[in-house]
């Protein structure tokens, strides 16, 4: 009786059929340890073991911040690229809300490992990023790329220049948010938990009618809309479509001249979930002007726990963004990468609660609302 092969050995054989029938070709990249986890139903140690043995026999090569590919163009990928000791940061913006001390965490780190860093911004326009993009293909300046997403809720055009990167061996580690047609590491807050937890404090609090700004053209809108839907499924509270507002990056920046669309969104709500503390301030401002107090009329939560949510002139609750601690993993794991140190995982930071005085604790759910 023939012996039964370990797991191993069984995915080694079957990548190396693919490539017997031609589904995989030289120099294509083969399947992640992530993916081959996740088709064979085995651990990531067995995985990487399969891959090690593919490499033993010759059939496939490991590039740096790259993946595994099968040889064949081994010119291309054993090129050595100069190191240039530069990194390009390239966030949506660059001087305002949390950017600044993300920055600078990322600075301190890589410049204590003798890196430089090249900052741009994309005011979250995909145009401004795929210059951005195309300058660094262009002049092949930089060893690496910490990318935040534009518009990372939408179809972008520019995949086709972040896979120009991957192949010339320039990896690409994104932050606060990622393109799901990407297999690019990424490194964020747990957008869906933040939704979750600020609605949750809401409900806890006594409130039922809950209002909710959500961001639309961002990955991390999508994903706080679903934790504050599941937070209030899981009450059961229906989720009703007239108490939601959908923004752009646009949008957000003019909320102030179209308040009455807002004010419709709140009425009959004793409380309202916002986006992040941008949305949560200029609430804060149209509430005023509208003669509605807070959080005698309303209650607010934001997202971040930015400088906004403390100096507010009603100082709000908020779920903390640990956006130095995020902007120090980014920047190790870009170095892990540039070093070759085999498959990064990405990693979503868990928020915390920061308790202040915008939300009122009902004594009877629905007791007091906005009309």
């Amino acid at each position: 009786m023939a012996e039964e092969k370990a797991k191993y050995e069984e995915i080694a054989d079957c990548i190396m059929r693919e490539l017997e029938e031609g589904k995989l070709k030289p120099g294509e990249r083969i399947y992640s340890e992530n993916e081959l986890v996740s088709l064979f139903q085995v651990s990531r140690q067995t995985a990487r073991h399969a891959v090690s043995v593919l490499e033993a026999r010759g059939v496939v090569k490991r590039v740096r911040g790259s993946g595994t590919y099968i040889k064949g163009q081994e010119k291309r990928l054993e090129k050595k690229r100069s190191r240039t000791m530069r990194i390009a940061v390239m966030t949506t913006y660059v001087d305002e809300y949390i950017f600044p001390s993300m920055l600078r965490e990322m600075e301190s780190r890589l410049s204590r490992e003798g890196y430089t860093l090249q900052i741009s911004f994309t005011y979250n326009a995909v145009e401004k990023e795929r210059m951005i993009l195309k300058g660094f293909l262009r002049e092949d300046s930089v060893d690496g790329i910490i990318a935040e997403p534009t518009k990372s809720g939408l179809p972008n055009p520019n995949l086709d220049i972040y896979r120009e990167l991957e192949k010339r061996e320039i990896p690409v580690l994104f932050l606060n948010s990622y393109y799901p047609e990407l297999q690019g590491v990424h490194v964020s807050l747990d957008d869906y938990l933040a939704g979750r937890m600020v609605t949750e404090h809401l409900l806890q609090c006594g409130h039922r009618r809950i209002a909710g700004i959500f961001k639309s053209d961002d990955g991390q809108g999508h994903r706080r809309y679903a934790g504050y839907v599941d937070a209030l499924m899981a009450g059961d509270i229906k989720v009703k479509g007239e108490r939601i507002a959908w923004i752009d990056t646009c949008e957000l920046k003019e909320m102030q001249e179209d308040q009455g669309r807002y004010l419709r969104r709140l009425k009959g709500c004793t409380a309202c979930v916002c986006y992040n503390d941008e949305v949560a301030n200029q609430l804060v401002g149209i509430c005023k002007g509208a003669g509605i107090r807070i959080p005698e009329d309303l209650s607010i939560v934001g997202i971040d726990n930015s400088e906004l949510a403390g100096r507010c002139e009603i100082p709000f609750t908020s779920a903390q963004n640990p956006v130095k601690e995020l902007a120090g993993l980014a920047a190790s794991r870009m170095l892990i990468m540039l070093d070759g140190g085999g498959e990064i995982e990405s990693v979503e930071l868990k928020p915390e609660m920061i308790i202040r005085k915008s939300v009122r604790i009902l004594s009877e759910p629905g007791e007091q609302c906005y009309r």
